[in-house]
């Protein structure tokens, strides 16, 4: 019964704590952002537990903020920023608001459907594992529609990962990831990268703290009208993995 388990979800509050909080980031989503919004919320309804939504809205420009309080959806909070403080920062605001056992951060593009997240939930609740890192590389992952520059950019960037900074995971960039509230609340403090490559400095850390990380094989789709600048967010990241590690022999970390 999706319906009737979206409308409950939408009229009558939950009470005490979530088992699941999804953090969606937001910049100037307005072409889709109801569209995922509805996606999202059809398909965890009926998942049948308590769970929340929350909007991170990062200083839209357009009536992102609006389309999202029109709704009216009593478990769905969206956080406002005052100006535009990057992706990393918005993320950071959602997972550190968030009050679920379990918290997913999602991208506003439905690139990765919704419908993948009960394979990072298991990994969670069954596996054991404090995070779980949704994968366009891992065995078993599809990935559609991704252009050859990517691709061939992509590749460079995993060796780095690998190689130089020993991260266990194949694909740190992909905007679907789950943690356990401890692990999200620590994780998220401690982040200094408040640009797109956050989750770069995220999965370090989990890794440097012990944490367990499941890489979980996911369906993918390089959806229309992404703001991502291939080549400068390379450049960022670049300059961010510098970042990343001087900050680690400096003590920020400890």
């Amino acid at each position: 019964m999706p319906y009737e388990n979206y409308a409950k979800w939408k009229t009558d509050e939950i009470t005490g704590e979530p088992k699941l909080s999804i953090v969606i980031p937001a910049y100037n989503e307005r072409e889709r952002i109801v569209a995922t919004i509805g996606a999202i919320a059809s398909h965890v309804s009926d998942l049948g537990f308590p769970w929340e939504l929350l909007i991170a809205d990062d200083g839209s420009k357009d009536d992102t903020v609006v389309l999202c309080e029109d709704l009216h959806l009593v478990n769905m909070r969206v956080l406002k920023a005052p100006k535009n403080g990057g992706k990393g920062s918005a993320v950071q605001r959602g997972m550190l608001a968030a009050r679920g056992r379990y918290v997913l951060f999602a991208d506003a593009d439905n690139s990765t459907p919704i419908e993948e997240v009960s394979k990072l939930l298991n990994q969670l609740e069954k596996g054991g594992f404090d995070v779980a890192v949704g994968s366009r590389a891992a065995d078993g992952a599809e990935e559609g529609k991704k252009s050859l520059l990517r691709k061939v950019l992509s590749g460079g960037l995993r060796w780095m990962v690998k190689y130089i900074f020993f991260i266990p995971v194949k694909d740190t960039q992909c905007g679907f990831k789950m943690y356990t509230h401890d692990a999200a609340q620590k994780l998220h403090t401690k982040q200094t990268i408040m640009g797109f490559s956050f989750d770069l400095e995220i999965l370090y850390l989990a890794s440097k703290y012990g944490y367990k990380i499941a890489e979980v094989p996911v369906s993918w789709i390089d959806a229309p009208g992404s703001k991502v600048d291939t080549r400068k967010e390379v450049q960022r990241f670049l300059r961010d993995l510098m970042k990343v590690k001087m900050n680690d022999l400096k003590g920020v970390y400890r």
